[in-house]
C-alpha cells in the first residue's frame, strides 16, 4: 500500500456568496468544483483515491484532502479571494450570475459583455497549502 501525503497540507476550499439560493448555489459549487477537478492539470496532487467495500464495490475518485465550504457576505468578498488566488498563482474556478441564462453559448456571450467589476460572484474553489489558503480565506465562517 503506498503511504499518502499528510491530510492536512492541502485542501479544496469552496466560498460561497450567502445571498444566493442554497439550490442555486450547490449547482454553482458542482460547476466549479468539476471545472477545478478536470481542468486544472492537478489530478496527481489532488490525490484521489478508490474506496473498495467489502463486496469489492469501487466508489472512485474520492480526493484524500478535505474539502472546505465557507460561505462569504457577498460577491465582492469572492472577488478579493479571486484576485488573492490569481496574485499567488493558486488553480481556482469561479461561478458568477452570468453562468446561469440560456444556453452555455448564451452565457459566454453573457459573461464576455461584462466587465469583471460588474460580475456577481456567487463562488469560487481553490487547492493549495492549508497554510497558503487559510491567510485569505482565514476570516470566513463555515457554510451551514
Amino acid at each position: 500500500m503506498t503511504k499518502l501525503p499528510d491530510e492536512n497540507s492541502k485542501r479544496f476550499i469552496a466560498v460561497l456568496n450567502k445571498k444566493v439560493e442554497p439550490g442555486r448555489t450547490m449547482n454553482a459549487l458542482g460547476h466549479m468544483t468539476a471545472g477545478l477537478a478536470g481542468g486544472s492539470g492537478n489530478a496527481d496532487e489532488m490525490c484521489f483515491l478508490q474506496y473498495k467495500d467489502k463486496n469489492g464495490g469501487t466508489h472512485p475518485n474520492i480526493s484524500h484532502y478535505p474539502f472546505i465550504v465557507l460561505k462569504a457576505d457577498n460577491s465582492n468578498k469572492i472577488r478579493m479571494v479571486r484576485n488573492e488566488c490569481l496574485a499567488r498563482g493558486i488553480p481556482f474556478s469561479d461561478f458568477t450570475s452570468t453562468m446561469t441564462v440560456g444556453t452555455s453559448q448564451e452565457q459566454q456571450d453573457t459573461t464576455r459583455s461584462t466587465s469583471e467589476e460588474e460580475l456577481e460572484y456567487w463562488g469560487i474553489v481553490m487547492f493549495g497549502s492549508t497554510q497558503e489558503l487559510r491567510e485569505f480565506t482565514g476570516k470566513f465562517s463555515l457554510y451551514q
